[in-house]
Protein backbone atom coordinates (compact mmCIF):
# COMPACT_ATOMS: atom_id res chain seq x y z
CA UNK A 1 0.00 0.00 0.00
CA UNK A 2 1.44 3.19 -0.85
CA UNK A 3 1.88 5.90 1.42
CA UNK A 4 0.64 9.74 0.70
CA UNK A 5 2.93 12.40 1.82
CA UNK A 6 1.05 15.42 3.09
CA UNK A 7 2.54 18.54 2.94
CA UNK A 8 2.17 21.20 5.48
CA UNK A 9 2.22 25.45 5.32
CA UNK A 10 1.71 27.88 7.55
CA UNK A 11 2.75 31.61 6.78
CA UNK A 12 2.25 34.10 9.44
CA UNK A 13 2.97 37.93 7.67
CA UNK A 14 5.14 39.51 10.72
CA UNK A 15 3.97 43.24 10.27
CA UNK A 16 6.02 46.69 11.02
CA UNK A 17 6.69 48.96 13.49
CA UNK A 18 4.13 51.21 12.12
CA UNK A 19 6.14 52.03 9.25
CA UNK A 20 6.09 50.16 5.63
CA UNK A 21 8.75 47.65 5.52
CA UNK A 22 10.14 44.46 7.79
CA UNK A 23 12.74 42.08 7.74
CA UNK A 24 12.98 38.85 9.41
CA UNK A 25 16.78 37.96 9.43
CA UNK A 26 17.11 34.97 12.29
CA UNK A 27 14.91 32.53 13.92
CA UNK A 28 15.29 30.46 17.06
CA UNK A 29 15.80 26.66 17.44
CA UNK A 30 12.02 25.94 17.80
CA UNK A 31 10.83 28.59 15.67
CA UNK A 32 8.72 31.04 18.61
CA UNK A 33 11.38 33.94 18.33
CA UNK A 34 11.84 35.65 14.91
CA UNK A 35 14.28 38.44 15.20
CA UNK A 36 14.99 41.44 12.01
CA UNK A 37 14.73 44.77 11.34
CA UNK A 38 11.29 47.32 10.35
CA UNK A 39 10.57 50.51 9.57
CA UNK A 40 8.90 52.29 12.59
CA UNK A 41 5.95 55.62 12.81
CA UNK A 42 8.91 57.96 12.31
CA UNK A 43 10.49 56.22 9.31
CA UNK A 44 13.40 54.68 11.34
CA UNK A 45 15.15 51.21 10.81
CA UNK A 46 14.78 49.39 14.12
CA UNK A 47 16.17 45.67 15.30
CA UNK A 48 12.76 43.58 16.52
CA UNK A 49 12.08 40.58 18.48
CA UNK A 50 9.27 38.82 17.88
CA UNK A 51 7.05 36.21 18.96
CA UNK A 52 3.29 34.75 18.11
CA UNK A 53 1.93 35.99 21.18
CA UNK A 54 3.12 39.64 21.99
CA UNK A 55 3.70 40.54 17.80
CA UNK A 56 6.57 42.78 17.13
CA UNK A 57 8.85 44.27 19.62
CA UNK A 58 11.40 47.32 19.18
CA UNK A 59 14.18 46.24 21.21
CA UNK A 60 15.46 49.71 20.83
CA UNK A 61 19.44 51.33 19.84
CA UNK A 62 22.80 52.16 21.69
CA UNK A 63 21.31 55.84 22.19
CA UNK A 64 21.25 56.77 18.24
CA UNK A 65 18.25 56.38 16.18
CA UNK A 66 18.53 53.10 14.07
CA UNK A 67 19.34 49.36 14.57
CA UNK A 68 19.18 45.90 12.96
CA UNK A 69 18.94 42.70 14.65
CA UNK A 70 20.76 39.73 12.08
CA UNK A 71 21.37 36.45 15.03
CA UNK A 72 19.60 35.35 18.03
CA UNK A 73 20.46 32.43 20.36
CA UNK A 74 18.55 28.73 20.10
CA UNK A 75 16.59 29.30 22.47
CA UNK A 76 15.53 33.15 21.20
CA UNK A 77 16.76 34.87 24.34
CA UNK A 78 20.14 36.69 23.17
CA UNK A 79 19.97 38.75 19.70
CA UNK A 80 22.84 40.20 18.32
CA UNK A 81 23.07 43.13 15.77
CA UNK A 82 24.46 46.75 15.17
CA UNK A 83 23.19 49.76 16.75
CA UNK A 84 23.89 53.89 15.97
CA UNK A 85 25.44 55.17 19.20
CA UNK A 86 24.10 58.51 20.36
CA UNK A 87 27.30 60.46 18.19
CA UNK A 88 26.60 58.37 15.26
CA UNK A 89 28.43 55.59 14.94
CA UNK A 90 27.58 52.04 14.83
CA UNK A 91 28.64 49.21 17.24
CA UNK A 92 27.92 45.33 17.03
CA UNK A 93 25.53 44.38 20.34
CA UNK A 94 24.46 41.87 22.67
CA UNK A 95 20.80 42.08 24.17
CA UNK A 96 19.37 40.23 26.65
CA UNK A 97 15.72 40.78 28.13
CA UNK A 98 17.60 41.56 31.88
CA UNK A 99 20.01 43.96 30.57
CA UNK A 100 18.99 45.34 27.19
CA UNK A 101 21.16 46.26 24.14
CA UNK A 102 24.64 46.59 25.67
CA UNK A 103 27.89 47.45 22.63
CA UNK A 104 30.77 44.81 22.67
CA UNK A 105 33.96 46.67 22.87
CA UNK A 106 36.94 46.10 20.99
CA UNK A 107 36.46 48.33 18.02
CA UNK A 108 35.31 52.31 16.57
CA UNK A 109 32.54 50.47 14.50
CA UNK A 110 31.07 47.11 14.22
CA UNK A 111 28.59 44.87 13.08
CA UNK A 112 27.65 41.20 14.89
CA UNK A 113 26.14 38.92 12.06
CA UNK A 114 25.71 35.33 13.55
CA UNK A 115 25.68 33.78 17.59
CA UNK A 116 26.03 30.79 18.57
CA UNK A 117 23.66 28.03 19.68
CA UNK A 118 24.05 29.15 23.37
CA UNK A 119 24.46 33.08 22.65
CA UNK A 120 28.58 32.64 24.33
CA UNK A 121 30.29 33.24 21.08
CA UNK A 122 29.36 36.05 18.29
CA UNK A 123 30.67 37.23 14.93
CA UNK A 124 31.03 40.12 12.78
CA UNK A 125 33.11 42.27 11.68
CA UNK A 126 34.57 45.69 12.62
CA UNK A 127 37.11 48.53 11.27
CA UNK A 128 40.14 48.37 12.33
CA UNK A 129 42.54 51.13 10.67
CA UNK A 130 40.38 51.86 7.79
CA UNK A 131 39.78 47.97 6.97
CA UNK A 132 37.03 45.62 8.12
CA UNK A 133 38.30 42.33 9.86
CA UNK A 134 36.66 39.62 10.74
CA UNK A 135 36.05 39.01 14.32
CA UNK A 136 34.66 36.13 17.27
CA UNK A 137 33.54 37.61 20.39
CA UNK A 138 33.78 36.00 23.13
CA UNK A 139 30.88 37.08 25.76
CA UNK A 140 31.47 35.40 28.91
CA UNK A 141 34.99 36.34 28.86
CA UNK A 142 34.55 39.67 26.34
CA UNK A 143 37.46 38.25 24.93
CA UNK A 144 37.61 39.60 21.10
CA UNK A 145 39.93 37.78 18.01
CA UNK A 146 40.73 39.18 14.52
CA UNK A 147 40.24 36.03 11.94
CA UNK A 148 42.56 37.69 9.89
CA UNK A 149 42.53 37.72 5.74
CA UNK A 150 43.05 35.01 3.06
CA UNK A 151 46.31 37.37 2.23
CA UNK A 152 44.31 40.71 1.59
CA UNK A 153 43.51 43.50 3.98
CA UNK A 154 39.86 42.57 4.61
CA UNK A 155 37.75 39.87 5.92
CA UNK A 156 34.35 40.00 7.33
CA UNK A 157 32.05 37.17 9.14
CA UNK A 158 28.68 35.95 8.65
CA UNK A 159 27.87 32.36 10.27
CA UNK A 160 29.74 30.64 13.52
CA UNK A 161 28.89 26.90 13.93
CA UNK A 162 26.77 25.69 17.27
CA UNK A 163 29.71 25.78 19.43
CA UNK A 164 31.13 28.67 18.42
CA UNK A 165 34.32 27.02 17.41
CA UNK A 166 34.25 27.67 13.38
CA UNK A 167 33.77 30.90 11.51
CA UNK A 168 32.46 31.31 8.08
CA UNK A 169 32.39 34.68 5.67
CA UNK A 170 34.52 36.46 3.40
CA UNK A 171 37.92 37.43 2.74
CA UNK A 172 40.30 39.00 0.59
CA UNK A 173 42.91 37.18 -0.76
CA UNK A 174 46.51 38.67 -2.21
CA UNK A 175 44.94 39.72 -5.33
CA UNK A 176 42.35 41.48 -3.50
CA UNK A 177 39.32 39.65 -4.43
CA UNK A 178 36.69 38.34 -1.84
CA UNK A 179 36.62 34.15 -0.96
CA UNK A 180 34.45 32.37 1.18
CA UNK A 181 36.56 31.43 4.14
CA UNK A 182 36.40 28.50 6.80
CA UNK A 183 38.15 29.45 9.98
CA UNK A 184 39.14 26.92 12.93
CA UNK A 185 39.55 27.47 16.70
CA UNK A 186 41.99 24.71 17.06
CA UNK A 187 44.19 26.31 14.18
CA UNK A 188 43.12 29.73 14.26
CA UNK A 189 43.84 30.42 10.52
CA UNK A 190 41.22 31.14 7.59
CA UNK A 191 40.96 28.18 4.60
CA UNK A 192 39.35 29.33 0.76
CA UNK A 193 37.05 28.07 -0.08
CA UNK A 194 37.33 28.49 -3.64
CA UNK A 195 34.62 29.84 -6.28
CA UNK A 196 32.45 27.79 -8.56
CA UNK A 197 35.05 28.65 -11.45
CA UNK A 198 34.74 32.49 -11.26
CA UNK A 199 36.78 34.83 -9.37
CA UNK A 200 34.82 35.71 -6.02
CA UNK A 201 32.83 33.84 -3.37
CA UNK A 202 31.16 34.42 0.02
CA UNK A 203 30.31 32.11 2.97
CA UNK A 204 26.55 32.74 4.55
CA UNK A 205 26.25 29.96 7.32
CA UNK A 206 27.70 27.08 8.34
CA UNK A 207 25.49 24.09 9.90
CA UNK A 208 25.93 22.89 13.72
CA UNK A 209 29.29 21.29 13.75
CA UNK A 210 30.34 23.06 11.18
CA UNK A 211 30.89 20.08 8.87
CA UNK A 212 28.37 22.29 6.04
CA UNK A 213 29.04 25.31 4.53
CA UNK A 214 26.68 27.88 2.46
CA UNK A 215 27.00 30.64 0.36
CA UNK A 216 27.34 31.93 -2.98
CA UNK A 217 29.74 32.34 -5.46
CA UNK A 218 30.24 33.44 -9.00
CA UNK A 219 30.88 30.47 -11.36
CA UNK A 220 32.53 30.82 -14.79
CA UNK A 221 30.18 32.45 -16.74
CA UNK A 222 30.12 34.87 -13.87
CA UNK A 223 26.55 34.05 -12.75
CA UNK A 224 26.11 34.50 -8.76
CA UNK A 225 25.12 31.02 -7.75
CA UNK A 226 24.25 29.31 -4.66
CA UNK A 227 26.80 26.91 -3.03
CA UNK A 228 26.82 23.97 -0.62
CA UNK A 229 30.72 23.78 0.54
CA UNK A 230 32.28 20.31 2.44
CA UNK A 231 35.96 19.50 3.22
CA UNK A 232 35.27 15.72 1.20
CA UNK A 233 33.63 16.86 -1.83
CA UNK A 234 34.25 21.06 -2.14
CA UNK A 235 32.19 22.89 -3.50
CA UNK A 236 29.22 22.49 -5.35
CA UNK A 237 26.57 24.66 -7.22
CA UNK A 238 22.83 24.27 -6.23
CA UNK A 239 21.56 25.60 -9.30
CA UNK A 240 18.62 28.46 -9.29
CA UNK A 241 14.91 28.34 -10.08
CA UNK A 242 14.79 28.20 -13.83
CA UNK A 243 16.84 31.69 -13.75
CA UNK A 244 20.41 32.32 -13.87
CA UNK A 245 21.53 33.44 -10.58
CA UNK A 246 21.11 31.98 -6.86
CA UNK A 247 21.91 32.84 -3.33
CA UNK A 248 22.25 30.36 -0.15
CA UNK A 249 21.29 32.24 3.44
CA UNK A 250 20.34 29.39 6.26
CA UNK A 251 21.62 25.99 6.96
CA UNK A 252 19.70 23.39 9.43
CA UNK A 253 21.98 22.37 12.14
CA UNK A 254 22.38 18.80 10.58
CA UNK A 255 23.24 20.64 6.55
CA UNK A 256 20.30 18.78 5.18
CA UNK A 257 18.22 21.96 4.59
CA UNK A 258 19.09 25.11 3.09
CA UNK A 259 17.23 28.40 1.99
CA UNK A 260 17.70 31.69 0.17
CA UNK A 261 16.56 32.97 -3.19
CA UNK A 262 17.18 32.44 -6.71
CA UNK A 263 15.62 33.96 -9.82
CA UNK A 264 12.64 31.71 -11.80
CA UNK A 265 12.05 31.29 -15.09
CA UNK A 266 11.45 35.02 -15.81
CA UNK A 267 14.33 36.66 -14.09
CA UNK A 268 12.12 37.17 -10.80
CA UNK A 269 13.48 36.85 -7.15
CA UNK A 270 11.86 33.89 -5.07
CA UNK A 271 12.92 32.24 -1.30
CA UNK A 272 13.60 28.68 -1.80
CA UNK A 273 13.31 25.89 -0.07
CA UNK A 274 17.03 23.09 -0.96
CA UNK A 275 17.06 19.37 0.10
CA UNK A 276 18.93 16.79 -1.22
CA UNK A 277 16.08 14.71 -2.11
CA UNK A 278 14.10 17.49 -4.09
CA UNK A 279 16.86 19.78 -5.16
CA UNK A 280 15.40 23.35 -4.99
CA UNK A 281 12.06 24.30 -4.74
CA UNK A 282 10.30 27.66 -4.88
CA UNK A 283 8.39 28.20 -1.42
CA UNK A 284 5.71 30.38 -3.68
CA UNK A 285 4.91 27.00 -4.96
CA UNK A 286 5.46 24.55 -2.19
CA UNK A 287 2.94 27.00 -0.20
CA UNK A 288 0.62 28.40 -2.70
CA UNK A 289 -2.38 28.06 -0.75
CA UNK A 290 -1.01 30.24 1.89
CA UNK A 291 -0.17 33.39 -0.32
CA UNK A 292 -2.98 35.95 -1.17
CA UNK A 293 -3.34 36.57 -4.78
CA UNK A 294 -0.31 38.99 -6.09
CA UNK A 295 1.81 38.13 -2.73
CA UNK A 296 5.36 36.60 -3.13
CA UNK A 297 8.09 35.61 -1.02
CA UNK A 298 11.19 37.38 -2.08
CA UNK A 299 13.78 36.10 -0.10
CA UNK A 300 14.88 32.97 2.75
CA UNK A 301 17.03 34.21 5.13
CA UNK A 302 17.33 31.80 8.11
CA UNK A 303 15.93 28.45 8.97
CA UNK A 304 15.67 26.68 11.99
CA UNK A 305 17.64 24.19 13.64
CA UNK A 306 15.42 21.29 12.81
CA UNK A 307 14.30 23.17 9.30
CA UNK A 308 10.96 23.09 10.06
CA UNK A 309 10.65 27.43 10.05
CA UNK A 310 11.80 29.39 7.20
CA UNK A 311 12.21 33.28 8.16
CA UNK A 312 12.45 36.13 5.59
CA UNK A 313 10.86 39.00 3.66
CA UNK A 314 8.07 38.94 0.88
CA UNK A 315 5.52 41.15 -0.96
CA UNK A 316 2.53 41.04 1.24
CA UNK A 317 -0.24 42.28 -1.50
CA UNK A 318 -2.85 42.55 1.37
CA UNK A 319 -1.50 45.47 3.36
CA UNK A 320 1.04 46.66 0.40
CA UNK A 321 4.08 46.42 1.86
CA UNK A 322 7.65 44.52 2.00
CA UNK A 323 7.00 42.30 5.19
CA UNK A 324 8.99 39.73 6.81
CA UNK A 325 7.50 36.46 7.65
CA UNK A 326 7.61 33.24 9.39
CA UNK A 327 6.81 29.89 7.92
CA UNK A 328 6.29 26.38 9.12
CA UNK A 329 6.78 23.77 7.03
CA UNK A 330 7.01 19.95 6.70
CA UNK A 331 6.21 16.98 4.27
Amino acid sequence: MNETKTRFCRLLWLGTLGGWESEAMGVSADGAVVVGWAINENGRKRAFRWTEDDGMQDIGTLGGSTSIARGVSADGTIIVGRAYTANGFYRAFRWTQDQGMKALKGFFRSTARAVSSEGIVIVGNGLRAGQWRAFRYASDSEEIEECGTLGGAESMAFGVSANGAIVVGRARNAAGQWRAFRWTQNERKMQDLGTLGGSVSVAFGVSADGAVTIGNARNADGRLRAFLWTQSEGMRDLGTLGGSDSQADGVSADGSVIVGTAQNQTGNWCAYLWTQEQGMQDLNVLCADQLSDGSVLVHARAVSADGRFIVGYGNNATTGRSEGFLLQWRE
